[in-house]
């Protein structure tokens, strides 16, 4: 998302948004069960999903800021931090401070990260303006090299390429410096960054896509192309920036739909719905409930967590006021969250990419003083991630080890939230400092890739 506002096409009537908002009003009014989840990551996890928000490494200090993110999130997208600007301010000389001051926070306190994002037509340094044609395609290609390979095994997701596509119905590409490199830059920046960190979910982010519409359909008819050629990409990210002039569309749902159709997950990246009182309630109700009904979809961000904090703060656009307050908006969403039952999304396997970890059981956890683990498995030809989800017991945990049985020919190449014993057969996994404390019934997540092919069985989890 650039800084500053950005027109908004008007994507469906008033009339017809006015509608879906009527039908989903109720959530107001549905109290929660005795047991439901009382934060926004939580309840979302309860369903396999997340909820995140974009974060700036400058408001860390403040307490009202990193209190509401430590409490309520459980994904966070670096604002500004990871982008080309930002990451590599001179060619070639990488400056990593800011994006890392985030990324360490996020790990400490048990959140994933989305990666935001590695090649966008805006926010680029200025030595980019004097490059064009194959030299600024390889200067492309080796910012998301060397940026996806700093970051490797820490993201969740990266937005790979950011608004390639042009608003209006024309439902071409957006003239700029990248496209004019050749119309295979993005084909091109995946492949980069999958060799890079393969571990990590490789999405196109966009906005104004929220709806059927004719800039929708061109990314639709991208990543179908894609998927048919064997292009590695594995999510598409939906922006929704919702204001009157862009309402949330009556067909929102159906759209999210037929992107998971073509087999890819489905994500809410940068949600913020300008309103106030019920009826912006209403409408990140029925955002919410999209989402949810889409077995794909993986999560939801808010961009940004106080109105304040807002790029159109004008708008009072967030789940919390510039107080910090919870407002009505947040109580509909944690609600419509809540709703779901503990079942998590069904993500299929896409080509060469990840998969999500099975969510953990809200309902029985293992026994006081134990722990349990389960492995989720991206596996291509030669090598794989799996992603390890520790559960607590009844009792919280003060460390834990997890033993997995490797295939023969199987090697652990790289390790991350763990410190590995061995690298072939019976390998032993213990947390790390700030993954080692797990609360009661609560869950942390470690991960490592390997050549060959990836453990099948059960891993074995003790407390220590």
């Amino acid at each position: 998302m650039n800084r500053s506002p950005r027109r908004r096409v008007l994507a469906a009537s008033l009339s017809a948004a006015a509608a879906v908002l009527a039908a989903a009003g109720s959530v107001l009014l549905t109290a929660g069960s005795a047991d439901a989840a009382t934060t926004l990551g939580a309840s979302a996890a309860q369903s396999g999903r997340y909820f995140g928000t974009a974060v700036a490494a400058y408001k860390l200090s403040d307490s009202v800021y990193s209190t509401i993110l430590d409490r309520e999130f459980n994904m966070v997208t670096p604002e500004n931090e990871m982008k080309w600007d930002a990451t590599e301010p001179s060619q070639n000389s990488f400056n990593y401070n800011s994006a890392d001051q985030i990324v360490n926070h996020a790990q400490s306190h048990n959140q994933r990260i989305r990666g935001h994002a590695l090649a966008w037509h805006q926010q680029q340094p200025g030595w980019v303006s004097g490059l064009s044609g194959t030299a600024l395609r390889n200067a492309m290609l080796n910012h998301v090299t060397q940026v996806a390979t700093h970051y490797k095994g820490k993201i969740y997701s990266w937005d790979v390429v950011n608004e390639a596509f042009a608003d209006g119905s024309s439902g071409a590409r957006r003239d700029s410096n990248l496209q004019r490199t050749g119309n295979d830059w993005i084909e091109a920046a995946f492949r980069a960054a999958r060799a890079a960190d393969p571990g990590a979910k490789l999405c196109y982010n966009d906005y104004n896509t929220d709806g059927v519409n004719a800039k929708s359909t061109a990314v639709y008819n991208m990543v179908q192309d894609f998927k048919a050629r064997g292009v590695p990409i594995d999510c598409v990210g939906f922006q929704s920036h919702i204001n009157p002039q862009s309402p949330v569309t009556s067909d929102y749902q159906a759209n999210l739909q037929r992107f998971a159709d073509l087999g890819v997950d489905v994500q809410i990246t940068e949600l913020d719905i300008e309103g106030s009182g019920t009826a912006q309630a209403n409408t990140y109700a029925t955002v919410v409930n999209a989402c949810l009904a889409v077995a794909r979809c993986n999560g939801i961000t808010v961009w940004g967590i106080r109105d304040s904090d807002s790029w159109r703060s004008s708008g009072t656009p967030l789940l919390f006021d510039n107080s910090g307050n919870k407002k009505a908006a947040y109580t509909s969403t944690l609600n419509a969250l809540n709703a779901v039952g503990p079942t998590g999304p069904t993500t299929g396997t896409t080509t060469g990419g990840p998969t999500d970890p099975p969510p953990s059981s809200p309902t029985t956890p293992p026994p006081g003083g134990a722990c349990s683990a389960t492995v989720s498995l991206n596996q291509w030809t030669g090598g794989f991630v799996a992603t390890i989800r520790v559960t607590a017991g009844s009792g919280a945990l003060n460390g834990w080890s997890v033993g997995v049985a490797l295939p023969g020919g199987a090697t652990v190449t790289n390790t991350w939230n763990a410190m590995a014993s061995g690298s072939s057969g019976a390998v032993n996994f213990a947390n790390v400092s700030y993954n080692g404390s797990v609360a009661a019934g609560q869950s942390t997540e470690f991960g490592f890739q390997g050549t060959g092919v990836g453990p099948s069985g059960t891993p074995s989890c003790t407390a220590r």
